[in-house]
């Protein structure tokens, strides 16, 4: 035991008494300023005695932490009881912090059965947390310990998870600073608990692979919060000890390089006692019942000194870009944290786009690499920062952000293990921002990351994102026609197209401030609008009809709020027997999205005008309900959202909290206003025509006719009927057309949308007729909007109803508005068959 504590102490020095009480910060646990990389083991069940004391040994509670201490660990779990204060005193006294079990899954049955309320089970919990509450030896409190996924089941997930949140509130009135976690299990992963300041899991999976993919996994489910393993282990009477040392070297340092904030060893000693019984035919422990050491033991105290990372792995070269332009009020800081950074090779240059405050003598004054140049926009700047830099990978980061110390750390663990051209990480904002730019990072439109899965990212923000430096290169860099934003989207597409792919690393992250003001929110939003519009004429492939970006991942963070959330489907098994049981949430139909888009606000402003014509014609005033429904929609659904969230510094005064959330609701409902103005004001409007200026479709011919086709072509050369049609869609995509692929349940193969009101679908057959020749036969037809179908009708009949009445200047206007829709239908449809026309005629031989 001597060797072991001597090479843990060169590795890693001890820590002293237990005095400062830890706090959450983003993906990891502060204690003071400095993080706390949770390595722990698990302690208990003991066999209680007479007076039901499980922990009732002082002198060997005293040893074993002396032990675990030298062994350099410096947590302990204490699962399934809360433990008295003594042993907390010892444990501080050791350097050692304490995750406690409150065992709230032991109550669920009283619960079931209706023999105590809910209340009195509240109760219950918070008389157990008053004799510990606020000692400094505590890390956290764990509400339960893994509720049975059939009591889940039965109760209902929503049940179970508002009984923890009961019970949350209630150890928060008794220890108001204190940490709470639960402890869950792959077999109720679906739990929703945001509540939670840390995410635990026990996970027993025994090949690397499938152990590392599930923490991504866990990693997408604790969002920005820290992930715990509260037990890993393996079972040294089954597997051997040897086994148990190969087992548990690389589950601890998988757990600490995929990000998480730590783990708990299963456990410290082989004595346990379960179900009223010593349990004697396994022996997970680090040590024998006699605390004996296992080989593990030693394995276990080396894996936790190199935590998080090997000091002497081959890091690469790491150019750091900061881009700035009049960002004085942050850059300060944004140095400092890049000087803190732990990590042995890397550079910083700074790159100043034409600032006319102290960016330049601040930049100076860190002593870091300054370039200056005119101002020339976002996009260019970060190209002037990749052609100075040196190394072979070059990482982003904005002025007004601060890198976590082992930032590029994990950004490098995610490029030495995968061959991702670029890897980004999530941007939190910081805590103690202030109330307005807390509201705001809670708000909608805040920079976020777009993932394909739970490693893989359709987009990475700008924010905080990192690229090798030859995928760079090799793309030609940013486009510059990005002045202020849309550089990294456009970016992620080109290298996406490229047939390279985008990580995401959850633990590389960095603080990023919000707006503090609404105003610099409002216009943020609004030059986000201006983005948008850039991007949708150079990818108008990657919009919808409606204008807005087809992501085939999911959008990190957003949810619908509940007025339109559908129906939670969670994957149990047959019988609830499935080992894992995910949840999956359907996406809202697209009639609904549209509740969501700043479009909406142009549906309420048509009703206001129809209303306004009320006063000229009174049957019109009938809409006013559906105006007033409308309105109603757009403020439940900001209310909805704002109660929901989950504010990052918990006001204690509800008076602040509900504050807190009116301003909210007022950015949700501010934002996609602000999106809209931007989106109009840069020609990105609903009744927008696809193309650039110039382009095919911008010089094709209208025809106000479509008309159904069919053509067949024939080839002497054997081709896949795939390769026709993606032929197909790329020369579609060439002349502007928004090109969306058939499913597997559609009877056509492209849909084909040149503007909002009109489509067009194409259908293909491939016959081979012998000798390599192919007869292929496609076949097109228009298709029409089925909202400009019907507002087109809704407007023809009021037309004609005020016609009848007399109204003629209100049919007048009603007729010419449905005539104008259906023409420009027309057109739209007529031209989608025109471009598919063109398109196939290149297929001729």
């Amino acid at each position: 035991m001597q060797t072991i504590a001597n090479e843990v102490a060169r590795l890693l020095p001890l820590s002293g008494p237990v005095r400062v009480r830890p706090q959450v910060r983003g993906k990891f646990i502060l204690a003071g300023q400095e993080t706390l990389f949770v390595r722990g083991v698990t302690y208990g069940a003991f066999r209680p005695d007479a007076r039901g004391r499980e922990y009732h040994e002082p002198d060997i509670i005293d040893r074993d932490f002396a032990q675990m201490a030298a062994a350099g660990f410096n947590a302990v779990r204490i699962p399934h009881t809360m433990p008295p204060t003594a042993l907390l005193d010892t444990a501080a006294r050791h350097g050692l912090r304490v995750m406690v079990g409150l065992s709230a899954e032991q109550y669920l049955g009283f619960l079931i059965d209706g023999k105590k309320r809910q209340g009195e089970i509240a109760d219950l919990i918070r008389r157990t947390v008053q004799p510990v509450a606020g000692h400094p030896a505590l890390l956290c409190y764990a509400l339960g310990n893994e509720i049975p996924a059939s009591i889940v089941r039965w109760l209902g997930p929503r049940r179970v998870e508002w009984y923890l949140e009961r019970l949350s509130d209630a150890v928060r009135r008794e220890d108001p600073d204190g940490l709470l976690t639960y402890v869950n299990y792959p077999t109720t992963e679906y739990l929703q608990l945001p509540f939670l300041d840390l995410v635990s899991f026990n996970v027993y999976l025994e090949t690397p692979d499938r152990f590392d993919a599930y923490l991504a996994h866990l990693h997408t489910i604790a969002g920005d919060r820290p992930l715990l393993m509260s037990e890993i282990g393996l079972d040294s009477l089954r597997h051997g000890e040897a086994e148990q040392v190969r087992a548990l070297d690389w589950q601890v340092r998988t757990i600490f390089a995929s990000g998480c904030a730590g783990g708990f060893v299963f456990a410290w000693t082989d004595e346990w006692f379960r179900g009223g019984a010593d349990v004697d035919n396994w022996a997970f422990g680090l040590t024998r019942r006699d605390r004996t050491p296992k080989p593990a033991l030693e394995t276990v105290s080396r894996a936790f000194a190199e935590a998080p990372f090997p000091r002497d792995a081959p890091w690469p070269r790491i150019s750091v870009v900061v881009c700035t332009h009049n960002g004085a009020r942050t850059l300060r800081e944004c140095l400092s944290g890049l000087r803190a950074l732990e990590y042995p090779n890397f550079e910083v240059i700074v790159v100043d786009d034409g600032s006319t405050d102290r960016t330049e003598a601040i930049a100076r004054e860190s002593g870091m690499r300054f370039i200056s140049t005119e101002q020339r926009g976002l996009g260019s700047a970060r190209n002037t920062g990749l052609a100075a830099a040196s190394g072979e990978i070059v990482a982003y980061i904005d002025d007004d952000a601060t890198p976590d110390p082992h930032w590029l750390m994990y950004l490098a663990r995610s490029f030495l293990t995968t061959s991702h051209a670029g890897v980004g990480g999530p941007n939190i904002a910081p805590p103690d921002d202030g109330p307005i730019a807390g509201c705001v990072a809670k708000a909608p439109g805040g920079p976020v990351h777009v993932l394909i899965s739970d490693r893989e990212a359709e987009h990475i923000p700008g924010c905080n994102m990192a690229f090798r430096a030859e995928c760079l290169q090799a793309v030609g860099g940013f486009d510059p026609q990005f002045r202020i934003a849309g550089d990294d989207v456009d970016l992620c597409w080109r290298l996406r197209d490229r047939g390279w792919t985008l990580g995401f690393s959850p633990a590389a992250m960095v603080w990023h401030h919000r707006r503090n003001s609404i105003r610099a929110y409002w216009q943020q939003q609004r030059e986000y609008g201006k983005a948008e519009a850039q991007l949708a004429r150079k990818w108008p492939h990657r919009y919808n009809g409606v204008g807005h970006v087809t992501w085939s991942g999911s959008v990190y963070g957003c949810k619908s709020t509940a007025l339109l959330r559908p129906p939670r489907r969670i994957y149990h098994g047959v019988w609830g027997s499935a080992p894992f049981q995910s949840l999956y949430e359907r996406s809202p139909a697209a009639m609904w999205l549209i509740l969501t888009m700043p479009e909406w606000y142009l549906v309420i402003l048509l009703l206001v005008a129809v209303s306004a014509l009320g006063m000229l014609w009174r049957p019109l005033l009938g809409t006013l309900p559906l105006l007033a429904l409308s309105v109603g929609i757009l403020v439940m659904q900001a209310g909805l959202a704002a109660t929901r969230t989950l504010l990052p510094n918990r006001p204690a005064s509800r008076a602040v909290r509900y504050q807190q959330q009116i301003l909210t609701a007022v950015l949700y409902l501010l934002q996609p206003l602000a999106r809209l103005s931007g989106r109009l004001h840069y020609g990105l409007a609903p009744w927008r025509r696809n193309g650039e200026p110039g382009g095919t479709l911008a010089s094709m011919r209208p025809s106000v006719l479509p008309r159904r086709g069919r053509v067949a072509v024939w080839s002497k050369r054997w081709e896949h009927p795939e390769g026709k049609l993606q032929r197909i869609e790329a020369g579609l995509k060439a002349a502007g057309a928004n090109v969306r692929r058939g499913g597997d349940y559609d009877r056509w193969d492209l849909d084909i949308c040149v503007g909002t009101l009109g489509a067009a679908r194409l259908l293909a057959a491939v016959e081979d007729t012998g000798s390599g020749v192919q007869l292929t036969r496609y076949r097109w037809w228009p298709r029409w909007s089925p909202a400009a179908l019907a507002v087109t009708f809704v407007f023809g009949v009021l037309a004609a109803d005020a016609v009848e009445d007399r109204a003629f200047v209100v049919a007048a206007v009603l007729g010419a508005i449905s005539l104008l829709l259906a023409l420009r239908a027309c057109v739209d449809c007529a031209d989608a068959v025109a471009v598919i026309r063109q398109t196939v005629d290149r297929e001729e031989p």
